[in-house]
Parts: C-alpha cells; sequence; structure tokens
C-alpha cells in the first residue's frame, strides 16, 4: 500500500463523517477534533507498514485503542468509508473483511475461535452491540439491527435482528448507510 493508497481511505473515511469538501486541511484538522475519525487516520496509516511514518501511526493507533476501547487490528482488510457510529467498545477480529461504507455502531464485536471471522459486504449498516460470530457471510445492503447476534450468513438487502438474527424484511435495504463514498469520488 503507498500513501497515495492510505490518503485514499482516510478520505473516504472523512467524507462519511464530514458535512464539508475535501481539502486536506480540513480532514487534518478534524482528525483532532473527532475521536473516531482519528482512530481511523491512525489505523489507516499503521496500515502502510513503512515508511517514516509508521512508528508514530503504530504507536498512536495502539494508545487510541486503550483509551477508548476500539480494537480494529491492522491486519483487518477494511474497504472505502468505514463509519464508527459511537466509537467505544468495538472488537474486530483481524479476520473479518469489511466491504465499502459500512457502519459499525458501539459496543460490537465481530469475532471467531475457530479461525476465521465475518466477510461483510458493501453499504452495511451494524447496530450497536451486535455479535457476529464466527464465519458468516453478511450480504450488501444489510441492516443488522441493535443486540442482533449473528451466527448465519445473511442475504444481501435484508433486514436482520434478534438473538440468533433472522431475516426480519427486505424493505429499505441499507436505508441507515448515509454518504456512501464512492471509489474514485472526486468531488
Amino acid at each position: 500500500m503507498t500513501y497515495k493508497d492510505c490518503w485514499e481511505y482516510i478520505l473516504s473515511d472523512y467524507v462519511r463523517y464530514s458535512r464539508t469538501g475535501r481539502s486536506a486541511f480540513k480532514v487534518l484538522t478534524y482528525t483532532f477534533l473527532n475521536h473516531k475519525f482519528a482512530y481511523q487516520f491512525w489505523l489507516r496509516l499503521t496500515m502502510k507498514r513503512d515508511g517514516w511514518l509508521w512508528p508514530l501511526a503504530e504507536f498512536k493507533h495502539r494508545m487510541m485503542s486503550r483509551r477508548y476501547g476500539i480494537e480494529i487490528p491492522w491486519r483487518t482488510k477494511i474497504g472505502y468509508g468505514l463509519f464508527l457510529s459511537h466509537g467505544v467498545g468495538i472488537i474486530i477480529n483481524e479476520t473479518t473483511v469489511i466491504g465499502n461504507n459500512c457502519n459499525i455502531g458501539s459496543f460490537t464485536t465481530i469475532g471467531s475461535n475457530k479461525g476465521k471471522a465475518a466477510k461483510i459486504g458493501d453499504n452495511v449498516w451494524i447496530g450497536p452491540s451486535v455479535c457476529i460470530v464466527e464465519d458468516v457471510t453478511i450480504g450488501d445492503d444489510v441492516t443488522i439491527g441493535a443486540g442482533a447476534v449473528v451466527t448465519r450468513d445473511i442475504p444481501s438487502k435484508a433486514t436482520a435482528a434478534g438473538v440468533p438474527a433472522k431475516v426480519l424484511h427486505y424493505d429499505n435495504p441499507g436505508a441507515f448507510v448515509r454518504k456512501r463514498y464512492k471509489v474514485g469520488n472526486q468531488d
């Protein structure tokens, strides 16, 4: 991954959080004002894994992980436009694959005891206190209700909730994912 790639990921996350344009000054200013975005900023730079900025990025990522109780390892594959709803108590296994424009609520756990964790599609909204367990696949444009425990695959364009999570309907899929980032977006 190059610094240009890192910057594209950082901009994609910024677009999901901000109400303004994409200038570098605004991105850097916002980094110091919003702890959720700041965490993602340092996480994305840590994913580069080389260069002069890497040791600082790893240190900042580790410190913010402890402070806010967010554990997203640098090895986790995360698409463009990640949005952490409240930015506390989020634990994600490093084998998780997260698509573009995903919202993750507070106190969410995505994990595995057997090795491989979930694969999450694009435009997925995961509510607070959700547990996604083991190697499940969550399709595109999915909404997972608060407090759900996902133990089976969820098809695309579904809304699921409950313990264990069950598909409730296919109306208005992905409605809560706003300000979607389009790869290569030059707005």
